[in-house]
């Protein structure tokens, strides 16, 4: 083998591709959790403006919007854990960390 098939680590470079940062599984959740957020900031929107101190014929409509973002909460702690456990196994990868 050259050396212009042979990269610094001695990987054959169809074999072995560099590895991204961050990588695809980490960006998959970094771009979940940013969609949440947008969701939570229209919704945290959404209760400001129906949310009155002297009236309940919005109650419906605030309980449904905080039961949404309930919901959101626990997607936020999915995509977290996985985006840790991405992140875990790129410094895996990387020699950073042990398995």
């Amino acid at each position: 083998m050259n050396k212009k098939e042979n990269n610094n680590n001695g990987c054959d470079l169809k074999s072995c591709k560099p590895i991204e940062v961050p990588t695809e599984d980490e960006l998959a959740a970094l771009n979940a959790m940013r969609t949440i957020k947008d969701r939570s900031k229209g919704i945290k929107k959404r209760l400001s403006e129906i949310s009155s101190p002297d009236g309940d014929e919005n109650a419906e409509k605030v309980l449904e919007l905080e039961r949404e973002m309930a919901q959101l909460k626990a997607e936020w702690r999915e995509w977290e854990e996985k985006r840790k456990d991405a992140a875990r196994e790129r410094m895996i990868l990387l020699g950073h960390e042990e398995p």
